[in-house]
């Protein structure tokens, strides 16, 4: 009967280290899902000597302040790109890239808790304050022609922002369906339903959105695999494009010339959609 006796307890240590790692995903989920980002000093520094007048702290609605960047266009009522950006990304050095569409305004705030923003991230935060962002810089909407761009984990908030507010486009970047089918893939041993406090459900969402839609994945994708983008393409309500990229991107596309003109092509389409439903051969002022 030894060996019985060595079974159970085997069993019971067995358990009591899965407990242990359950435990330890549930307490550090929000550290895992929003590592969170330091402000970048060279970043800010040659944020503020390229774009003096954009510097911006925007109040959402309990009074927790967010700093970013509003780089407007020269031309009045510029088509404007709303960027949420990823889990452990400060989005202030993306104004680096701002050169490339240069004739688009762009709107970049950091999450809170990320770079000098104020407060600690959690979904519906994140979910709020985009609605807030928009309102405070858009509303009322119809004057200017709008993208969310969503990269990694602000892909979903990219989706529940068309799904809450009138957008012209949505361009997402090595998207997901959910947290929670990303969670369960890289922890399949995880009862993730009953761990995760922050699913970003974008795949319930997408059904209803209308909106056109640009994904972009890469085939090498390990923290986000492309599978999950065609599951959220799949499933969107409007018209849209998967764009897979090639092995050897991963999953920084910004470094890759193929992402940035597929989304260039994109937005030179919306635009001259928009000229078009407005009645003119000619955009309107500030079309871009």
């Amino acid at each position: 009967m030894r060996w019985i006796k060595g079974l159970t307890t085997s069993l019971g240590i067995a358990v009591l280290a899965l407990l242990l790692f359950y435990a330890f995903l549930y307490l550090n989920q929000r550290a895992l899902i929003f590592p969170g980002a330091s402000a970048d000093r060279a970043d800010l520094a040659w944020a503020r000597a390229r774009f003096p007048q954009a510097e911006r702290w925007f109040e959402m609605e309990d009074g927790t302040r967010l700093h970013g960047w509003l780089a407007e266009a020269d031309r009045p009522n510029a088509p404007l790109l709303i960027f949420f950006g990823g889990n452990a990304e400060d989005v202030t050095g993306l104004l680096r890239e701002h050169w490339r569409f240069p004739n688009w305004s762009w709107l970049l705030v950091n999450y809170r808790g990320f770079g000098l923003s104020e407060g600690e991230p959690a979904e519906d935060r994140l979910f709020s304050d985009a609605r807030r962002l928009y309102d405070l810089v858009v509303w009322p909407p119809g004057e200017r022609t709008v993208a969310a761009w969503g990269r990694s984990l602000g892909a979903g908030v990219a989706v529940h922002l068309a799904a809450a507010r009138p957008l012209d486009a949505v361009v997402l970047a090595t998207p997901y369906d959910s947290i929670r089918a990303l969670a369960e893939r890289h922890y399949p041993i995880a009862p993730v339903g009953l761990l995760l406090e922050h699913p970003f459900d974008a795949i319930a969402l997408a059904p209803a959105i209308q909106t056109q839609m640009l994904a972009l994945a890469a085939r090498d994708d390990r923290v986000i695999p492309w599978d999950h983008a065609k599951r959220l393409s799949d499933a969107w309500g409007g018209p849209n494009r998967l764009i897979l990229l090639p092995p050897g991107n991963g999953h920084n596309l910004l470094r890759t010339a193929a992402y940035w003109n597929a989304m260039g092509e994109f937005l030179a389409r919306i635009k001259g959609r928009r000229a078009e439903t407005e009645g003119g051969a000619e955009p309107p002022a500030g079309a871009g």
